[in-house]
């Protein structure tokens, strides 16, 4: 039986959180420059957002460019970027009802790339159904050292009190505040850690790791992963007689 028709159309995750990872050894076990992993990456980005949006998923976002890539050498950013820019299809969005946002530290971008980000942004600002994330120049770190400074910033200005400071205020305070913290995040390629992504958020996420590297990662694949997330018991730091009550 596939896993598609195994889901629990009732408990389907809210909010999906995905590491994509493998674009560039998918490409080498093909004797393929890493472009033409990312380029096989950017086109299963498509069938998994229009596979969650099909499903009933709320928020899927997705660890597209991390702080640290800006590392990387100078052609393949410059092919990501590229490809990036190449990738968004407005067509898609509008057509599945998907709201597009991005979260990071977006004044490092390009600016030819965010003018088109920030189109597709307002373009799919009424659209009512998922809500479609990039993490873009994105880390956790620099998350969390953003929203210490913005908190900080308040509490000197007398706009916040330091014994008034708690998580709600935290999350606030995050690029992710429009949206619930992850019930589920995946990550393929076969790497078992979360790399700097949303690491105050997933504190209480289920975590599901894959050796599929991402452009093979398709539909039943994703299906897999929530039957996985629907066979646990999700606790909460509470026991499960506490649960069942």
């Amino acid at each position: 039986m596939l896993y598609r028709d195994q889901l629990d159309k009732s408990r389907i995750p809210a909010h999906i959180a995905i590491i994509m990872d493998g674009n560039g050894r998918w490409a080498k076990q093909r004797g393929k420059a890493r472009s033409f992993g990312h380029q096989a990456g950017a086109e299963t980005v498509h069938v998994i957002a229009e596979e969650a949006a099909r499903l009933g998923v709320k928020y899927l976002t997705l660890y597209t460019f991390s702080t640290e890539n800006w590392n990387r050498p100078a052609d393949e950013i410059a092919a990501l970027m590229s490809l990036l820019m190449d990738s968004i299809e407005e067509e898609t969005f509008m057509k599945n009802n998907i709201c597009f946002r991005i979260i990071g530290d977006t004044a490092k971008l390009p600016a030819d790339v965010l003018e088109r980000l920030n189109q597709c942004i307002e373009r799919t600002s009424s659209n009512t159904g998922m809500c479609l994330v990039l993490a873009l120049s994105y880390s956790s770190k620099w998350e969390l050292t953003e929203a210490v400074r913005q908190i900080a910033a308040k509490a000197v200005n007398h706009e916040i009190e330091i014994g008034e400071i708690t998580d709600k205020t935290i999350d606030q305070h995050l690029a992710t505040n429009f949206m619930p913290d992850p019930d589920l995040l995946i990550r393929t390629g076969g790497e078992i850690r979360l790399s700097n992504y949303l690491l105050w958020q997933c504190a209480y996420s289920e975590l599901y790791f894959c050796d599929t590297y991402w452009p093979d990662f398709k539909e039943e694949e994703f299906c897999k992963a929530i039957c996985d997330y629907q066979r646990r018991e999700r606790r909460f730091g509470k026991t499960s007689e506490q649960i069942l009550k």
